[in-house]
């Protein structure tokens, strides 16, 4: 989409010799961790704010985020001269809160998670008249991330499968759209925390109880799935699993110590799919989704910790 390419990076497609001896097959990781903002949600966000004619953008912008699509919105609408307030729960990674600040937007520091700061930020547009640019659950939001599939395709047609990270849905949606109208031959499966499995439990219909939990994926650490991201995921996506705390943080550790790249939880997350889901990857030439980079450095430690408990001997 040539609007998108007006200001995201086209991110490297990286393979990794030791990732392909683990999973007994051809692992390409589409490293959007080295976007611009550090994640592929500035290209969701800056399509949206490109289709604001003068008057939409004269409202100014409001937002709710977890910290990524934060960054990528703020960069976006300082492009255009357009003042944004953007909500944050109250625990988001301090590098994220000072990254979208430093993008000059307004921060509103509002909840324990993102669905909190959501429904702050809702309440405040209807008093403000600001325009609300959804996380995931907006058509042009989904339109922009689709651009991270058209990208790959380019990249490595030879690809049978795309592993996504999900929280809201948006870059799933997005891409599972993508590839199957240009390449329906191409498998697209989902990937969620354990801890924040909505739309793993919305497309398997599981039922179980507690929809999110905390999670060092914070950035897909969504409780309530987009109401229009869930359609179009239950009709294109093939797949969807789940991964533990454990094997996040084991890929993030992986991709510190083997690749020297720094990786943030939901980034990890596509990762440890392939890792701990074997049959994800054997034999087949795999695109896996590195989808953020931004990550709390006072929290390295916890990570490895978390990674130590699996007890595994891979990494020598």
């Amino acid at each position: 989409m040539e609007e998108v390419s007006k200001i995201a990076h086209r991110t490297p497609l990286k393979q990794s010799a030791t990732l392909n001896k683990w999973t007994g097959g051809k692992v390409y990781m589409k490293l959007e961790n080295l976007q611009k903002t550090g994640s592929f949600k500035l290209r969701g966000a800056y399509y949206k704010v490109s289709t604001f004619n003068d008057f939409e953008a004269a409202r100014g912008v409001i937002a709710a985020s977890a910290g990524n699509h934060a960054q990528g919105l703020a960069l976006s609408c300082s492009k255009r001269g357009i003042k944004s307030r953007i909500f944050m729960p109250e625990n988001a990674p301090l590098s994220k809160i000072e990254a979208v600040k430093s993008y000059g937007a307004d921060i509103v520091l509002q909840g324990e998670n993102y669905q909190a700061a959501f429904e702050a930020a809702k309440r405040e547009e209807q008093t403000n008249g600001s325009k609300f640019v959804h996380a995931f659950d907006d058509y042009d939001v989904i339109a922009g991330q689709s651009t991270v599939a058209l990208e790959m395709l380019q990249q490595k047609p030879e690809l049978k499968t795309i592993i996504v990270p999900v929280g809201g849905g948006g870059l799933l949606a997005g891409i599972s759209l993508a590839v199957k109208r240009l390449r329906p031959d191409v498998r697209v499966i989902g990937v969620q925390s354990a801890n924040a499995s909505a739309v793993y439990q919305a497309f398997t219909g599981a039922n179980v109880k507690t929809l999110s939990r905390s999670s060092i994926a914070d950035g897909i650490a969504v409780k309530k799935p987009g109401e229009l991201t869930v359609p179009l995921i239950s009709k294109y996506v093939d797949e969807m699993v789940t991964v533990t705390e454990e094997q996040i943080a084991f890929a993030m550790m992986f991709m510190l110590e083997r690749e020297k790249v720094v990786v943030e939880g939901a980034g990890a997350a596509s990762l440890a799919a392939v890792l701990f889901h074997n049959q994800l990857a054997i034999d087949q030439k795999v695109g896996v989704i590195i989808s953020g980079g931004n990550v709390d450095p006072h929290k390295w430690s916890q990570y490895k910790g978390m990674a130590d408990k699996l007890n595994m001997k891979r990494i020598s």
